[in-house]
């Protein structure tokens, strides 16, 4: 008898096995995507993709709401749900429901769109002057509950904290950054760009994004800008939305097709406040520059790269790459040409508009990366560049505008990018008439590093007194750029130089306090130490 049993048992397998091959083969996409060389993992019959590095896809079906991120902004929440992919025979509909005296209730109900496998909700009219439990329900058994916060504009101090470049180099947990980050209890987060290094697979690699960091917005307001790693490239300069055919696409635009590129930013940005101007650029891809008020607070939201001019073939080359100048001797003012863009006048008309209004509120601009060149090596200790055309340093012309408005609004800036922490007060005209800039270090810095390591080794005019840091004070970059090095985070540092900003801004003092933490560092611990050089804390007036 024991016989028997032993070759039933893989016989039932074996039978269940080939029905479930069967029924994988007879299922239909109700949704062709119109490209087929990028999300690969997520679109069409998906289930008959092969494992992959990046996350299991083929979850259980309790499990199938991954996560839900939100913004509230003039009493309007928005909220996006974030689901892994479903089978043609489930339900494409997703609920949002609040807590209301213990019991649950249904606000709205949306569709899952089956590119990116995200459903917006919007609810206009939001009582933010209190907390609001709330779940996003599949079905009947899958659920992702989290906290709608209530606005803090109470409060003399807010703060916020800030992130950029999770590498894959990394694809583990981010256990230390949800433990600081919770204790430490910021009013909202702010993820910079690069959430996402699997250029080519951005549904799969954005879901593993949410399972590492869903823990800091699960309870709070989170603000997420794609930057050229999410939507497949090294870097971006996006002209307006043009079709970018370079290898390296340094003429500008955009490599992968437009509907991919149009699911990455509905995925990290539709639940942010409404844009300015909603106008499309080419190819229909959207825009989503905003502001956001909360706490007492008024965000710029800027898209570094969307308008930005792409350098091949519109500026002399001075290296093998047309975006790397590697000559110290060339002119930087013949790279400064008319009819370059960085913002683009759609964005400048905004921050002129942002900075003139909301004038009681503390105001903050939040961007891709830095409006100069702070970083001299790159990737390593051998690849020194005199100047990156991939920053916000160039062109030089759409820089001052970008930072004569920001300096005239009184704000502060934050971004990330350059896998490198700095604090540089910009300069416009001369040194030190620019607004204060942060740029956060990256999460993971074990990939393409980056230092600032000036060649003669020497500090500049007027250095901070307050650091060991030995190469501070007033420098030109590549660009002739005035800058004020006040302080910088090299890779030698503690956790690679890896590690997040926490920003806090004081409404009574008109100032903000900048602070950067190590990846590794235990912020429970009572001698938990930030990078040398931080904590710092600038005038807003």
């Amino acid at each position: 008898m024991k016989k028997v049993f032993k070759l039933v048992i893989p016989l039932l397998l074996l039978i269940g096995c080939n029905e479930k091959v069967e029924k994988d083969k007879e299922r239909i996409p109700p949704v062709i995507a119109p490209f087929s060389d990028v999300d690969t993992l997520a679109i069409n019959d998906w289930w008959n993709r092969a494992d992959n590095p990046i996350i299991n896809l083929k979850v259980s079906r309790d499990s199938v709401v991954a996560f839900g991120i939100y913004t509230v902004s003039k009493n309007t929440l928005k909220l996006s749900a974030q689901l892994y992919p479903l089978f043609p025979e489930e339900t494409r509909e997703v609920s949002l429901e609040v807590e209301e005296n213990g019991a649950w209730e249904e606000l709205q109900k949306q569709n899952v769109n089956d590119l990116g496998w995200s459903a917006l909700f919007r609810i206009d009219n939001w009582d933010d002057s209190k907390d609001v439990k709330y779940r996003i329900r599949h079905g009947e058994k899958a659920f992702f509950e989290g906290l709608i916060r209530k606005n803090p504009k109470g409060k003399e101090q807010i703060s916020l904290a800030a992130l950029s470049c999770n590498s894959n180099k990394d694809r583990g947990m981010r256990e230390n950054y949800v433990r600081n980050i919770n204790h430490q209890d910021p009013d909202l987060i702010f993820f910079a760009g690069d959430q996402s290094y699997d250029h080519t697979e951005h549904t799969a690699a954005w879901l593993k994004f949410g399972l590492q960091f869903r823990e800091t917005f699960r309870n709070r307001p989170a603000i997420t800008i794609p930057d050229d790693h999410d939507i497949g490239q090294g870097n971006l300069w996006g002209e307006n939305g043009k079709v970018s055919t370079v290898s390296g696409s340094s003429d500008g635009g955009y490599t992968y097709h437009h509907e991919y590129v149009k699911m990455v930013e509905r995925c990290q940005t539709a639940h942010l406040p409404d844009p300015y101007d909603p106008t499309p650029v080419k190819q229909g891809i959207s825009v989503y520059y905003t502001n956001l008020l909360w706490g007492g607070a008024d965000f710029a939201i800027l898209e570094d790269r969307k308008f930005k001019s792409g350098p091949a073939g519109k500026i002399p080359q001075q290296g093998p790459r047309p975006d790397h100048i590697r000559n110290p001797e060339y002119d930087p003012a013949s790279i400064d040409l008319p009819g370059l863009k960085l913002l683009g006048d759609r964005q400048l008309s905004f921050l002129d508009d942002w900075g003139s209004q909301n004038s009681d509120a503390l105001k903050v601009v939040l961007s891709q990366t830095g409006f100069c060149g702070g970083a001299h090596i790159h990737g390593s200790l051998d690849n020194r560049l005199h100047a990156d055309l991939d920053s916000n340093g160039w062109p030089q012309t759409g820089r001052k505008k970008a930072l004569e408005l920001i300096q005239k609004a009184g704000a502060v800036h934050i971004a990330g990018d350059q896998h490198l922490a700095t604090v540089i007060k910009q300069g416009i005209d001369d040194f030190g008439d620019g607004p204060w800039s942060f740029v956060v270090p990256a999460i993971v810095n074990d990939y393409y590093s980056r230092w600032w390591w000036p060649e003669d080794e020497k500090a500049g005019a007027n250095p901070n007194k307050n650091t060991s840091l030995p190469w501070t004070g007033d420098y030109l970059d590549g660009f002739n750029n005035k800058i004020s090095m006040i302080a910088y985070v090299n890779p030698e540092s503690d956790s690679k130089g890896g590690g997040y900003g926490l920003i806090h801004f004081n409404k009574k003092g008109k100032t903000t306090t900048f602070e950067c933490w190590p990846r590794y560092v235990d912020v429970t611990k009572t001698d938990a130490e930030q990078f040398e050089g931080w904590p710092m804390t600038v005038s807003m007036e």
